[in-house]
């Protein structure tokens, strides 16, 4: 899908009214963040980010319309500032043709990537079970291979494959972990949601749906 149309149906969404918008830009995190970014200029405010689609290809970004009267003061300004997005005209916030953020936007772009990045890698981070399940399937990988192999082939062949998940576990947990560093230095606050995930929001935000006990 085309850039153009990536945003037009972002805008024609927006255009609606609709209390939720889903953006879903063929996978890239970059430009999901570039049009969620055009959607809070309109009014919505990140919601949350996961991988759907075949083999978890694509990356969806949800976001809401925000009640708050400053959404609507800022809504107004966009619509004022831009007559003509998605009909050719400029895009708050980007480059016109391109989803490349405009310098004034760039800070703002790169914190809704690390909000949505945080999000969809809690997909790929492994808990204590699946840890323990993993660690398991390299020692009956292990058990099989001294069937045809010395016990010293087999011990380094299952070894290097516990090693690969060590490694694995490890560094999605570090990146996880600095760009939980990065939002709470940006101001947002670490919360958890109903099904225990660590989630991300600006202070006063509630998550989506429901009222949040953990709102500051």
């Amino acid at each position: 899908m085309s850039i153009e149309r990536h945003t037009a149906g972002l805008l024609q969404q927006i255009a609606r009214q609709e209390a939720i918008v889903e953006i879903a830009p063929q996978g890239s995190t970059p430009k999901a963040a570039a049009l969620a970014h055009v959607a809070e200029q309109y009014g919505y405010t990140y919601g949350i980010a996961y991988r759907t689609g075949f083999k978890n290809s694509l990356v969806q970004v949800r976001m809401y319309r925000d009640p708050r009267p400053e959404a609507r003061v800022r809504e107004a300004a966009t619509i004022t500032a831009h007559p003509q997005a998605g009909n050719g005209g400029t895009v708050p916030g980007l480059e016109r043709g391109s989803l490349k953020p405009l310098p004034e936007a760039v800070g703002a772009v790169a914190v809704l990537k690390d909000l949505i990045t945080f999000d969809v890698m809690a997909l790929y981070v492994a808990d204590r079970s699946q840890k323990v399940m993993g660690y398991l399937a390299c020692a009956a990988l292990t058990v099989l291979l001294l069937i045809d192999k010395s016990p010293v082939e087999a011990v380094a062949s299952g070894g290097a494959v516990a090693l690969l998940f060590t490694v694995a576990f490890n560094v999605g947990a570090i990146r996880r972990r600095q760009i939980a560093q990065r939002l709470t230095a940006a101001g947002f606050c670490a919360v958890r949601d109903e099904q225990g995930t660590q989630r991300f929001l600006r202070p006063g935000q509630q998550l989506p749906g429901h009222a949040n006990p953990f709102a500051a």
